[in-house]
């Protein structure tokens, strides 16, 4: 696979704002069915931006009888740990992502199934016995922790289930505060039938978690800095174009730092391959960088510009050997050249 890297030129004029904090990125991708030699995948229409993920897929069952399967879209797994913080669109909601389906136009309403972990040990059981909800982000779990009684949260404590809150004011002698630091793993499923001979539509859609940086990670003081730069240029496949538009960016102000912010996006590609011949059969990805003065770098092969901000890669009898990584580097203030 070569690299293709897409570059938009910007001018910049503001002041930048140098933070710490920073948002980790999920990584979220398709359906996975259960192991089937008579379904293909005739094509995948996968379509990516900062606010949102479409993919439209069509399967063909190419025998004369059938098929029953199960067909699942895992989350990805979200930790309470304060030290990494998740970009996640909607904390409150078991639907953190806010899945939606349909199978060949109709809506669907998939099973959620969640289960919580703790050193690698489900602790779900603990939870539902305490009224406890799952999700680690939502104000409901927060609050029924501080319901618990102290030999329970002591307990917790000591098993990784929960930790103090470090922000919980003990100055005054008051008893700490807890908050999660458990997993959650989440996967939507549903079981799907196959017609002997005939196609099934079926589309997805979910808002991305898009994890980001005040900054440009990987340069600073008029140039690149490892390990990051060496890091992002492999999984990225930054390309001359891109480094160039950064350095110049960054020329043009006296202080020698770009003024962008990081966004990125992780599209997990390479766990669906269940399918009869593990291939699909036309495969179509869009990846639209909603701004036009950003900048965009990411992988693939015979990637060509349809748009403003939208870029199209095409191609037959596909065997997903990659996940889809995108940067996106914004621009932080209103200056700029579309591109």
């Amino acid at each position: 696979m070569f690299r293709t890297v897409l570059t938009a030129a910007l001018a910049m004029l503001a002041a930048p704002a140098f933070a710490n904090d920073s948002t980790a990125e999920l990584g979220t991708g398709g359906l996975i069915l259960s192991r089937s030699d008579a379904v293909a995948m005739q094509s995948e229409d996968l379509f990516i931006s900062p606010e949102k993920v479409t993919v439209d897929y069509v399967f063909h069952n190419n025998t004369d009888k059938d098929v029953d399967a199960i067909v699942a879209f895992p989350l990805p797994d979200i930790s309470g740990d304060p030290e990494e913080m998740p970009a996640i669109p909607e904390n409150q909601s078991d639907n953190f992502l806010g899945f939606e389906l349909t199978i060949d136009g109709v809506a669907a309403k998939p099973q959620l199934e969640q289960k919580v972990f703790a050193l690698g040990i489900d602790v779900s059981a603990d939870l539902k016995a305490q009224n406890v909800p799952f999700n680690p982000f939502g104000d409901a779990a927060k609050a029924a922790l501080a319901k618990l009684p102290k030999a329970v949260l002591t307990d917790w404590e000591s098993r990784g289930i929960v930790i103090e809150d470090p922000e919980s004011d003990t100055s005054q002698g008051a008893a700490p505060a807890y908050t999660p630091f458990w997993q959650l793993r989440s996967t939507y499923w549903w079981r799907s039938t196959f017609p002997a001979n005939k196609d099934v539509q079926v589309s997805h859609r979910y808002k991305p978690s898009v994890g980001g940086t005040s900054s440009v990670s990987f340069f600073s003081e008029g140039k690149f800095q490892d390990p990051q730069y060496s890091t992002y240029k492999t999984r990225y496949c930054m390309d001359d174009a891109f480094e160039n538009a950064v350095r110049k960016a960054a020329k043009d102000n006296a202080d020698g730092y770009p003024r962008y912010y990081e966004s990125r996006i992780a599209y997990i590609l390479t766990t669906g391959g269940n399918w009869a011949a593990g291939t699909i059969g036309n495969f179509k990805l869009t990846v639209d960088k909603g701004n036009a003065k950003a900048l965009i770098s990411f992988c693939g092969d015979n990637v060509k510009k349809i748009g403003p901000t939208t870029f199209e890669m095409t191609a037959k009898d596909f065997y997903p050997e990659h996940d889809i990584d995108i940067l996106l580097l914004e621009p932080s203030d209103n200056g700029g050249n579309g591109g």
